[in-house]
């Protein structure tokens, strides 16, 4: 009876599905929005508009909660459980178009929800169009990031957790690609990096998606970017042209060739924050600091030193920067716990370093890869920006990683007197950024420390050139010349700055410095000898930029105070928490702990052309200069005393040469002696070492010295003969061998030598 009424409940089921599908598809069908309009501009709806009658469905455009959309109750279970329970300004504008099956752009301020805004049509999708397991991949969402890659999974595994969908997770970096594809046929909805999703379509059998129904791109902007623009092309080249497709991004594109690339018919365009006063999170102070190049690192140092109870991101701009800053302040010890987080970590290792920095006070020293969509708990208290972003876009990216939601945050941007031309451009994209002045007063200086260190580690110090390097590079590689120019850069300053003895040498910059004027050349090799390089490199005290554009800018200065950066417990301000002490109980300096390594070159040498050259000069025993080789010289009078005896001067050359035959002599018939000496000494250790190896073979008792001597006394001891020095060294050497010259007579020595000789003519 059991059989049956299991059978029974699942036709039920089903049927109850069917009959859902119907509802919410009239419901749509009735209360669709018209293509272009604005949900937002709707109010609420009231106790009335709510209530569902026999032939009318309540309106959905202007809905602020999930539980008025017209979504299955699988979706909506999961969200309450998740408690998402009302909508933000995306989802509210997005959804309502999303939910009728139209293209979507949209874009948002970070932080805004935008992943919900795309997962639950994609659930929706699926589920209307009864999507099962032997149907295939229905939904591919597509992440520039593996970390962002699995936080969307994450997010898709809880709302959509009462549907019978079958979800992958696939990015790169994994040694189960074989696991992969055996699995990822029967997959419906793939998360996953553009990279592995190209190397599944082009290796594994079998792989169709022929019948997707939904393409997402999140952070759209970057994959469409020339980065991942082969990738994309090759990926969308075997998708099929009738999809819904959706695109979300903090800063969106509206390039018409990328929208043609992706076969998008009418998009919806959802900019909700397009009118706002702010691009960027409004709970989040910006600050920008003017500081130079070669005093980034301290002010670095000095402020993580100042915030060691919160939870700082730091943006460097290249993966070997962040390798070097890391285990640099790693054996420095801050007294916080230090991470970091670059493209080619290992796989495991990188959401590792997620996780924990998700969990504690700590400081991550990241690259853009942790710049777009992740979510670190809404708990990152400051975002530090060390080098200055390309573009605007990226420094909205990466303030976006604090001041997420509803809760607050705050950024440090580092700019160069040469860089301060971003700070009009941030301005213009409505980012309220405010310039102020550091107390240099407050740096705690660590170039003699980082100077110790590289002599101490070599290995540091070959991370550390190679930071110096790509640093250069990346600001040799951007396309806004106005803001970045390698050659205003102090490299001599900077090199020092990061403890390195001697400036390495750069390829590129040399051929750039080629191709440029006589004057630029000068100016970049001796930036003392020109005003304006000294004034980058040395900013007044005031921190104004150099040029009169730059100075006529309409932004906001005041001085650094404590109530600026201070933490709530804190009032000594951003910089330091303790000024350094010496044993007199004096403010002591790091160059009296650690002494200098290096000293920086400030002026070109120059040479007196009056000098004389080629002459040396020589003190008698009153202090008298004299005339080289004075004590040869024939010195009459004073007129004479430059002269020089020549026959004197030959005949001391000749007795020099004699003395120095006579030693060369002697030297060689001491080297003689001694080579003679040593192969005697290696042929009688050859000969013992032979004894022994006969003596072991043939199970000779080391114990018994009369044994050994009976086997031993066949054999003929070696006569040594001496030719250079037959009566003294050669007998002394016969002597010291133990052969004594009695043991064999003339005749003897003769009958030897006649049969040698035989022997031979034989």
């Amino acid at each position: 009876m059991k059989k049956p009424k299991a059978k029974s409940s699942s036709k039920q089921k089903k049927l109850s599905e069917v009959k859902e599908i119907e509802l919410l598809n009239s419901w749509i069908e009735a209360q669709k929005p018209e293509s272009g309009f604005n949900p937002l501009s709707l109010p609420p709806l009231s106790k009335e508009e709510r209530r569902v009658g026999a032939n009318s469905f309540p309106r959905y455009s202007g809905a602020t909660l999930f539980s008025e959309l017209p979504i299955s109750k699988k979706t909506k279970d999961a969200l309450r459980q998740s408690k998402f329970i009302e909508m933000t300004d995306i989802q509210r504008a997005s959804l309502p178009h999303a939910l009728c099956g139209r293209d979507i752009l949209g874009a948002a301020k970070t932080g805004s929800g935008k992943t919900l805004a795309f997962v639950i049509p994609v659930l929706e999708k699926l589920y209307k169009e009864r999507w099962g397991h032997e149907d295939g991949v229905g939904c591919i969402i597509i992440s520039p990031t593996r970390e962002l890659a699995g936080q969307l999974f994450d997010v898709l595994k809880l709302v959509g957790k009462y549907h019978g969908f079958s979800s992958g997770l696939l990015i790169g970096g994994r040694k189960d690609v074989k696991s992969e594809k055996e699995r990822v046929n029967e997959l419906n909805i793939l998360v996953c990096t553009p990279g592995r999703l190209l190397q599944h379509m082009d290796e594994t059998p079998y792989f169709d998606c022929s019948q997707l129904q939904v393409l997402v791109l999140d952070e759209a902007d970057r994959i469409l970017d020339v980065g991942f623009k082969k990738e994309l092309n090759a990926i969308i080249s075997q998708l099929p042209k009738r999809r819904q497709t959706f695109l979300f991004s903090a800063t969106q594109t509206k390039s018409v060739q990328d929208l043609a690339r992706l076969s998008l018919k009418d998009p919806e365009y959802i900019s909700v924050h397009e009118e706002s006063e702010k691009a960027t999170p409004t709970g989040l102070q910006e600050t920008a600091i003017i500081v130079s190049l070669d005093e980034k690192l301290e002010m670095l140092w000095s402020f993580i030193k100042a915030h060691l109870k919160s939870k700082i991101l730091v943006f460097l701009s290249t993966r070997k920067q962040v390798k070097f800053v890391y285990e640099a302040f790693k054996k420095l010890r801050p007294g916080i716990p230090l991470m970091c987080l670059y493209g080619k970590m290992k796989l495991e290792k990188r959401l590792g370093v997620y996780s924990q920095f998700c969990e504690k006070h700590s400081v991550l020293f990241c690259t853009d890869v942790a710049a777009r969509g992740l979510d670190f708990n809404r708990a990152v208290d400051w975002v530090v920006q060390v080098d200055c972003p390309e573009n605007v876009e990226t420094y909205i990216h990466r303030v976006g990683r604090t001041a997420r939601y509803q809760s607050g945050g705050r950024s440090v941007l580092f700019l160069m007197p040469s860089e301060t031309k971003m700070l009009e451009k941030l301005r213009a994209a409505k980012s309220p950024i405010q310039s102020i002045k550091a107390n240099k007063k407050r740096l705690q200086p660590i170039s003699g420390l980082l100077s110790a260190l590289l002599v101490k580690y070599t290995e540091l110090q070959n991370t550390a050139q190679r930071a110096f390097k790509t640093y250069l590079l990346s600001i040799h590689k951007q396309k806004d010349k106005e803001i970045f120019d390698v050659l205003k850069l102090p490299l001599d300053k900077f090199s020092a700055s990061m403890g390195l003895p001697f400036v390495p040498k750069v390829r590129f910059l040399n051929k750039k410095s080629k191709q440029n004027s006589l004057q630029e050349k000068s100016s970049y090799l001796q930036p003392e000898n020109s005003e304006k390089d000294d004034d980058l490199e040395n900013p007044s005290e005031d921190l104004k930029p150099v040029n009169s554009e730059e100075n006529d800018l309409d932004i906001p200065r005041k001085e650094l105070d404590i109530g600026n950066f201070k933490e709530e417990k804190v009032d000594r301000g951003f910089l330091l928490e303790e000024d350094a002490v010496n044993e007199d109980g004096k403010a002591g300096d790091v160059k009296d702990i650690v002494p200098a390594t290096r000293i920086l070159k400030k002026k070109k040498l120059k040479i007196n052309i009056h000098r004389p050259v080629g002459t040396r000069v020589v003190f008698d025993e009153e202090g008298k200069t004299l005339p080289p080789l004075a004590r040869i010289a024939d010195m009459n009078g004073a007129n004479d005393s430059l002269l020089l005896d020549q026959d004197k001067k030959k005949e001391y050359y000749k007795k020099m040469r004699e003395q120095l035959k006579q030693v060369d002599k002697e030297d060689k018939l001491l080297e003689s002696k001694r080579r003679r000496e040593k192969r005697i000494k290696e042929k009688l250790k050859r000969k013992r070492n032979n004894v022994e190896e006969e003596d072991s073979e043939q199970g000779v008792d080391s114990g018994s010295e009369e044994e050994a001597s009976r086997d031993r006394s066949h054999k003929r001891s070696k006569i040594y003969f001496d030719s250079d020095n037959e009566d003294g060294e050669g007998r002394a050497n016969n002597v010291e061998k133990g052969i004594s010259a009695s043991s064999i007579s003339l005749e003897e020595q003769e009958a030897l030598a006649l049969k040698l000789l035989n022997s031979m003519h034989s």
